[in-house]
């Protein structure tokens, strides 16, 4: 595989690095020297940002995009291998890497390479500590998955030996890593589409673990159903954390204030160490809280530091997201799309100012609703009201006989109030309609479901 070496900056070009992630690792690249350049289908605000930093973006995916004096390629699975751009690649033998490949070798170049993954909260627990990491000016760098304002988007390039990054565990792609630190937050059943079962997910959160080097950490959820599995004869320290039972840290006396942001006493090793308010809600946010804590701890940053910086961090872009009110409801957005998300965000927001809640859920991929279909039902029904969007395909073509309307007609058998409304237009005059001053109304999914809260705002 061909090894990126910041000392000997060379020529790289990237197939589709308009995208969010792609964008964000030229960003890097760009910072440490590298002649950058790349294609994508049309001209965006991040393709202009990366030719304003000195990167050549060709637009339209073409064989003479691949120039002489091009020394590696970096492309994504959206890129099929019947491209024109790729072919031409493949026909002048240049090396190639995926983006999971190039995120692992950026990492080799850091002192203190950090990769957080779990099922859920990856987003959210990687803002958390890019807020500690900032507000102890430790000055790292940062890849997200989401958009943070901290840092003015999804990347932020520092000077330091500290580089963070979400660790994604579908097509197993975050063992192409090389963390010194790595942090599970969750492991639950998601993404079968690419795994066989629950086991075959811990598997490859095992083979995660077994990256680390001797001298490295895990930092790993101890409520985590069969932990040894994860945990056994690795070569790492293993550092454990939880709101329940004895781990190395602790979280105990959660409460919530009138917005249903939540405080709770932080523990380490048995011993109270200070109590700590965070700026968004729910008690998944406590554990997320904790294993950023933890991380901080191993990086010997003062408590008040992590203090701060966890008060500062309000959440990100589609993580239970305040946008705005309309006929006195409040409109949230929130991209949970698997059953344990949802039921986390729904019990959120309960501690949230509201008269009732109106949830509006597109679920994301025919295989994760027919693999979870009993879940969800069980999920939605810790709201007042659900209504269902049509499911979002993403990048799946075969329905597998699966519709929102069967997920309304079961949840109505279990005596829930739900409804399935065929189009965005039609869900967001029902919403207008029904929903009462007082009322919150959250849009949840992860695909364009976002679009029916915003129409609603317009004036």
């Amino acid at each position: 595989m061909y090894k990126i070496n910041f000392k000997k900056p060379v020529h790289v070009h990237f197939i589709g690095i308009g995208g969010i992630s792609m964008s964000g690792l030229a960003k890097v690249l760009l910072k440490e020297g590298f002649t950058v350049s790349g294609s994508d289908n049309k001209r965006s605000s991040l393709t202009d940002q990366l030719e304003e930093a000195g990167a050549t973006v060709f637009y339209g995916q073409k064989a003479s995009n691949i120039t002489e004096g091009i020394d590696v390629v970096v492309y994504t699975a959206a890129i099929h291998t019947d491209n024109e751009e790729y072919q031409a690649v493949l026909s002048k033998g240049l090396s190639m890497l995926t983006r999971a490949q190039l995120l692992g070798q950026l990492m080799t170049n850091y002192d203190i390479p950090i990769a957080v993954s779990g099922t859920h909260g990856k987003t959210t627990t990687t803002s958390m500590l890019t807020h500690i990491l900032l507000a102890a000016d430790t000055d790292p760098t940062v890849s997200v998955g989401g958009i943070l304002n901290a840092i003015g988007g999804n990347i932020r390039v520092g000077n330091s030996g500290i580089f963070v990054t979400e660790a994604c565990e579908y097509t197993n792609s975050f063992l192409e890593f090389f963390p010194k630190i790595g942090i599970i937050l969750n492991i639950d059943e998601d993404h079968l589409d690419f795994f066989k079962d629950l086991d075959d997910i811990r598997h490859s959160f095992r083979k995660f673990a077994e990256l680390l080097p001797s001298d490295g950490y895990l930092v790993i959820n101890g409520d985590i159903e069969q932990l040894g599995v994860i945990t056994d004869d690795l070569p790492c320290k293993v550092i454990t954390y939880g709101t329940e039972g004895a781990m190395d840290y602790n979280a105990s006396n959660i409460s919530h204030n009138e917005l249903g942001n939540a405080s709770f006493d932080f523990i380490k090793k048995g011993r109270f160490i200070k109590r700590i308010t965070l700026s968004v809600n729910g008690d998944h946010n406590v554990s997320n809280a904790l294993a950023a804590l933890a991380v901080s701890d191993l990086l010997d940053i003062s408590i008040d530091d992590a203090s701060l910086g966890l008060g500062k961090f309000r959440g990100t872009k589609r993580r239970f997201e305040y946008k705005g009110e309309v006929n006195g409801i409040t409109i949230i957005d929130d991209y949970a799309h698997h059953p344990t998300e949802i039921r986390a965000s729904l019990m959120a927001a309960r501690h949230y100012p509201h008269r009732e809640i109106w949830c509006v859920f597109q679920p994301h991929t025919y295989t994760r609703t027919k693999a979870l279909f009993h879940e969800f039902v069980d999920a939605l029904s810790y709201t007042d009201h659900i209504v269902l969007a049509d499911i979002y395909a993403a990048r799946e073509t075969d329905t597998l006989g699966m519709s929102s309307a069967h997920i309304a007609e079961a949840l109505c058998k279990e005596g829930a109030d739900a409804y399935y409304l065929p189009s965005f237009e039609k869900i967001e005059a029902f919403c207008l309609e029904k929903c009462k001053k007082g009322d919150m109304l959250i849009t949840m999914g992860a695909g364009d479901v976002v679009n029916i809260g915003e129409a609603l705002l317009k004036p």
